[in-house]
């Protein structure tokens, strides 16, 4: 029997990178290559707000107009997305930094050169200009290790391909850093007269470690089917270290498409083939292959105790015989590891059947989210194909029926996908769950089934959550997001009898929550759309206007969507109080296209989008002083 090795040993031998952002150097004193310049330490400061919407889009992952997605109806209705912004390089903002890189001055030329790369990423155009010189910095023998650096960074970022021989020079001149940074951009552009000295790594029993991992990772994109030999004999030495090894072998088996078979299984069968280093080295060569001796090989290593073996062997037969891994699923699915059982999951996918898809149903249950939102979404998709659209329902509706709350959850949003009326009932009774997550996902579920009968539970429940919020005591984390999920559902579905507990959402109080709020005054729209009710339009329109910077300042979705109700409610007597406050020119921001949206509804004039907004990159370490 293998022994499964510690997790220290997997993570030694697997060599895991993380990709860390350096932060910069500290500005040196230097002085100033030009009167008509500014230096300042100011860093531009990036504020993110995280909402519980961008929970809901991270946690769905990268959602399609096809995908389970608990959204909210007010994000997109109506769509008042306002135009892009530009950003605006000040016009001799690049005129400045050539004549800073070519000062002598060390932390001149980092700093130029890390703006550079920064300002390229944000779209600045024509940096071109400044590759010879920063070709010259990195290959001069004088040059601060630094600026060395900054420069080759920079390099690396413009995709400099005609600085290509000055850069493979440092490479070989100034030390492993340089190196590190040039040899993968030279691997990704394949350039020739790289090769040799690769390979050359390979071949010299003196090449230090981190250089010869960087060999093998280059050889992986720019090598060729000819390199494979040297990469075997170095896949076949017990005595190099596990992470050379691996990497010639996944070197190895993405040059070679056939023929690895018999190293593969040498490796499985040496006397040190229970090794779990041999068989990841086995399993990598075979990650292009397709032959049935290469199938039989995969198929001996999909069920190994190690993850890292097995989920390269079960990856490699889904892509080319998913039939092989079907034996296996009923393993797969309750194995400990969660890639484990996404193959699992995938194989059912891939032939699915009535018991399969009981199977799937219980990992909608699966302790990782990633598992469970795969499993949801796969059903959801299933159903599509009427044969197991009974099926699924049946399974999800199981679920549904039971107590373990991250089923609850995946079940809930299902069902609700599918527009299974009859889950509506144990969806009522799920508002109250202990857990958020779930009670979430039944107000979702209930505002999509859309049926009037559950109108009286759920407005029941989002009163008792307001006089929840009435009260000095601190408010559930969810309870906002569900609410307006409620709030939502009264709007779709023109609930009159909501229509006073959405106007205790219209006054400023943070208590009452920012989606609670915003959902409230759209639903508000809905009820009244095509009525106007002025002392409601004279109320909204206090909350769209309300631009006072003084605490509690008005939120952002709140004023837009009040906007909005007013031209839904046709409250043409707001109009020429709108467009007096808006003045001349609509403001192209959210709250200006909610102005510019209920305008439109409320005077049937056509009114133009806003230009893009220019917004000028400031905050640079070297600037252009202001005329």
């Amino acid at each position: 029997m293998r022994r499964r090795a510690s997790p220290e040993f997997i993570f030694s031998i697997l060599n895991i990178h993380l990709n860390i952002q350096k932060k910069p150097l500290e500005p040196m004193r230097h002085s100033s290559p030009s009167k008509a310049l500014k230096v300042t330490n100011r860093l531009p400061m990036h504020i993110t707000r995280c909402s519980f919407v961008l929970w809901l889009s991270l946690t769905a992952g990268m959602a399609t107009a096809e995908e389970i997605r608990p959204d909210f109806v007010t994000d997109h209705d109506p769509d008042i997305r306002p135009p892009a912004s530009v950003i605006v390089f000040p016009e001799r903002l690049k005129r400045l930094w050539l004549e800073a890189l070519a000062r002598p001055e060390a932390d001149m030329q980092r700093m130029t050169a890390e703006a550079i790369v920064r300002a390229h990423a944000k779209g600045m155009k024509d940096l071109e200009e400044a590759i010879p010189r920063l070709a010259q910095i990195l290959t001069a023998t004088d040059s601060h290790p630094a600026a060395r650096l900054a420069a080759a960074q920079a390099l690396v970022a413009l995709h400099a391909k005609e600085a290509a021989p000055q850069m493979a020079e440092s490479a070989s001149t100034f030390g492993a850093d340089v190196r590190q940074l040039v040899e993968p951009a030279l691997a990704d552009w394949r350039y020739e007269p790289m090769h040799a000295v690769w390979l050359a790594r390979l071949q010299s029993a003196k090449t230090p470690r981190r250089n010869l991992i960087l060999a093998l990772r280059s050889l992986t994109k720019a090598g060729s089917p000819s390199d494979v030999v040297e990469l075997l004999k170095i896949v076949h030495d017990q005595f190099r270290t596990a992470d050379v090894r691996i990497e010639a072998a996944s070197a190895a088996g993405m040059l070679q498409t056939e023929g690895l078979e018999a190293d593969a299984n040498q490796l499985l069968n040496s006397p040190e083939g229970t090794g779990m280093v041999n068989r990841l080295c086995a399993m990598r060569l075979l990650v292009k292959h397709t032959s049935s001796k290469a199938q039989v090989l995969l198929e001996d290593e999909a069920v190994d105790t190690e993850p890292a073996v097995a989920v390269i062997a079960l990856t490699r037969l889904l892509e080319i015989s998913p039939k092989r891994v079907l034996p296996l699923v009923k393993r797969l699915l309750t194995n400990a590891d969660p890639k484990i059982r996404k193959c699992g999951v995938d194989a059912c996918v891939s032939s699915p059947t009535p018991e399969r898809i009981v199977m799937l149903a219980g990992l909608l249950d699966d302790p990782h989210p990633a598992v469970r939102r795969a499993v949801c979404q796969s059903l959801y998709d299933l159903a599509k194909r009427a044969e197991f659209d009974g099926p699924v329902r049946q399974a999800a509706t199981d679920i549904l029926s039971g107590e373990k709350w991250r089923g609850l959850e995946q079940a809930a949003l299902l069902l609700g996908a599918l527009d299974h009326k009859p889950a509506a009932g144990r969806l009522v009774q799920l508002l109250d769950f202990a857990r958020i997550e779930v009670g979430f996902a039944a107000a979702w579920g209930l505002k999509k089934l859309a049926l009037p009968e559950t109108l009286p539970a759920m407005l029941d429940k989002a009163t008792r959550q307001t006089e929840i919020r009435l009260k000095p005591v601190r408010v559930p984390a969810g309870l906002d997001e569900q609410t307006a999920q409620l709030c939502e559902a009264f709007g779709q579905m023109k609930y009159a009898p909501a229509e006073s507990l959405l106007a205790q959402y219209i006054p400023k109080n943070d208590a009452m929550g920012v989606h609670s709020r915003t959902a409230a005054i759209w639903s508000l729209g809905m009820l009244h759309e095509g009525i106007p009710d002025e002392a409601l339009a004279q109320k909204l329109y206090a909350r769209a206007t309300d631009d006072s910077p003084s605490p509690p300042m008005e939120l952002g979705p709140v004023r837009e969507m009040s906007a909005i109700t007013i031209g839904r409610m046709k409250a043409v007597s707001q109009a020429a109080a709108l467009r007096q406050y808006i003045g001349s020119m609509i403001p192209a921001s959210r709250l200006g296209m909610a102005i510019r949206w209920a305008l439109i509804e409320l005077t049937g004039e056509p009114i133009s989008v806003p230009d893009a907004v220019p917004i000028k990159s400031t905050g640079w370490f070297l600037e252009p002083i202001e005329e």
